[in-house]
């Protein structure tokens, strides 16, 4: 109990710090494109690609067409070159943008031991809340994880422990104020993914990803498809898988403000 106390001030303070950023003017509508993982976190790994690599691609292949092509809609990238960044600076540049939506992708996978490993296939999108499904869990703790590649992150995550139950309990205590939208975002972007991008269906989730919980707009947490699986992996390390996947988001981002 006493851990849990001291767990929940911490988070109380970091929602502090994160107010305090300097925000940026802007009359367009801001949609922040975070591209997973990055420098010495080369994330998921299949047998030829990095999930670090893919999302960067198919992250600047959508910045770019949303720029080039939504008038009055403006897209920033959190990472623009193969670089690591924690998971609070993600949220920090999506913060001080004052972003209207923060995109976060990724690419999929399970523990080697797991049976039929190269045959699961499929994109998902998360947005926080509080499901408890023993497999949403295990891609949030994966996700978070990469908490563990900085330096004293326990005292930058204030007792946060990304392999700790007990922690994600803690999400359900501060639900994202923007959760409807990015359900309905969220909706849209898979429905996308499987229409214009040939993904089989995953599903919308919900579990406690930290760059969602950290930000302040409606925020969804993109898993493309499965890199252990060889034929998944030969798609999102092609040009035309990527560009698939680019446009799925992109229409999903146009139909979101459109509406």
């Amino acid at each position: 109990m006493r851990k849990m106390k001291a767990q929940i001030t911490g988070i109380i303070v970091v929602i502090l710090l994160c107010m305090w950023t300097v925000p940026v003017a802007a009359s367009d509508i801001v949609i922040v494109v975070d591209a997973g993982h990055g420098g010495h976190d080369a994330g998921c790994v299949g047998t030829k690609a990095r999930e670090k690599d893919i999302t960067l691609d198919v992250s600047k292949r959508l910045a770019k067409k949303i720029n080039e092509n939504l008038p009055g809609v403006k897209a920033i990238l959190t990472r623009d070159t193969d670089r690591f960044l924690t998971l609070q600076q993600r949220a920090n540049i999506a913060n001080q943008n004052n972003g209207d939506l923060f995109i976060s992708i990724h690419v999929n996978s399970v523990d080697y031991k797991t049976p039929g490993r190269k045959n699961v296939h499929g994109a998902s999108v998360y947005t926080l809340g509080p499901d408890k499904s023993q497999n949403n869990l295990n891609v949030a703790m994966r996700e978070n994880s990469v908490m563990e590649l900085e330096e004293d992150y326990t005292g930058t995550y204030k007792g946060f422990d990304p392999n700790s139950t007990e922690s994600y309990i803690i999400f359900e205590l501060n639900q994202n104020a923007h959760m409807r939208q990015s359900i309905d975002f969220a909706t849209l972007t898979q429905n996308h993914l499987i229409k214009d991008a040939g993904r089989a269906d995953k599903g919308v989730r919900q579990d406690g990803f930290w760059v969602l919980w950290a930000t302040r707009m409606p925020a969804v947490l993109v898993e493309l498809d499965f890199i252990c699986n060889p034929g998944s992996e030969t798609f999102l390390n092609s040009n035309q898988g990527r560009e698939s996947c680019a446009d799925a988001l992109f229409n999903a981002v146009k139909e979101y403000f459109n509406k």
